[in-house]
């Protein structure tokens, strides 16, 4: 960014001076494109004498989409001394592609990340969540939490809790036949993900002519990104709490003192409180929850109604291992 800034500078600096003072614009532009250049160079030396964002007060959310992620962050991001990433699906980055990489691969060291050259690429990858974050982040304070929702980027979890064993880490699980149930009323036509994507994509065709693979598909990404979590949760040896949806929903208040409790976080209850209030499902306006919409039924058990029997069936059977772990028949 800087040396284009430059370079385009430069340009129009040589423009004003063949026009002269005929061309008042180019005088304007080019001081502007200096005041921005200065600018950057300020915010990149203001950047630069810090050197990371702590990775201690790194706060990750781990677990799968519609399982509550967006609400979670929202409390906790509503404190004074947090802010908030939003995705930055690095778990995807890196996750993905170890997971497809053939095992003669893994065993090589000239692959890139291969099993004997390992303690190198982790290093990197903690280099470049602590970059990424520090520069999406560039007004967080020294001393502030930095909360970052990342559930579809949970098949690198391993990696980067491995990457960054310091850091706190949430697993928030939800049962799988309700999260199936919500992302298939999302992408029916009519849903949220079905009109922010134009109808066009794959899955959406899904939905509509074989509703059922859509769901079996739905099942294995809960399976696949759920499991990683469990995994990195399991092997982590920082703060870490393990977070259901239900619960959450059925005592906010007391789940969100044991979440801080657990990640050993002071925080004040009254700022706390004011938190659950104001994210609460009685404060989302009515014209933005229901069916169809982003906020669908905040309650829990909806599969019941939503799912036939043969999707119920199919997700189950895909998720077995984890409904049996985190949601055992009484």
């Amino acid at each position: 960014m800087l040396e284009g800034l430059k370079a385009r500078a430069q340009g129009l600096g040589r423009a004003v001076r063949s026009a002269g003072k005929r061309s008042r614009t180019l005088t304007r532009l080019y001081s502007t494109l200096i005041g921005q250049r200065e600018r950057a160079y300020l915010e990149l030396g203001r950047l630069r004498s810090r050197e990371s964002i702590d990775p201690a007060r790194m706060i990750w959310i781990f677990g799968s989409g519609r399982s509550g992620s967006t609400w979670l962050r929202s409390m906790m991001g509503e404190l004074d001394d947090a802010g908030v990433w939003e995705e930055p699906m690095v778990g995807r980055l890196f996750g993905e592609f170890y997971s497809r990489a053939q095992k003669d691969n893994l065993r090589s060291a000239d692959f890139v990340m291969g099993d004997p050259i390992r303690r190198g690429w982790i290093r990197s990858i903690r280099n470049f969540v602590l970059d990424g974050a520090l520069y999406s982040n560039p007004r967080l304070r020294s001393g502030e939490y930095l909360v970052i929702k990342e559930p579809n980027g949970s098949v690198g979890a391993p990696l980067i809790m491995e990457a960054l064993p310091e850091s706190r880490m949430i697993l928030l699980v939800r049962d799988p036949r309700d999260v199936v149930a919500s992302v298939l009323d999302a992408a029916t036509e009519g849903g949220w993900l079905y009109e922010s994507r134009e109808g066009k994509t794959t899955a959406s065709r899904k939905t509509h002519r074989r509703p059922n693979a859509f769901v079996r598909e739905r099942a294995n990404v809960y399976r696949r990104g759920v499991e990683s979590a469990w995994r990195a949760y399991d092997a982590h040896e920082g703060p870490k709490v393990l977070v259901r949806y239900e619960d959450l929903r059925a005592d906010t208040m007391n789940e969100m003192r044991r979440i801080y409790a657990v990640l050993g976080i002071a925080v004040e209850d009254e700022d706390l409180r004011r938190a659950v209030e104001k994210h609460s499902w009685e404060n989302v306006p009515d014209r933005e929850k229901g069916r169809g919409k982003f906020y669908r039924r905040g309650t829990s058990g909806g599969w019941k109604e939503d799912l036939t029997p043969r999707q119920v069936e199919v997700v189950e059977k895909t998720t077995a291992s984890l409904l049996e772990r985190f949601y055992p028949e009484p």
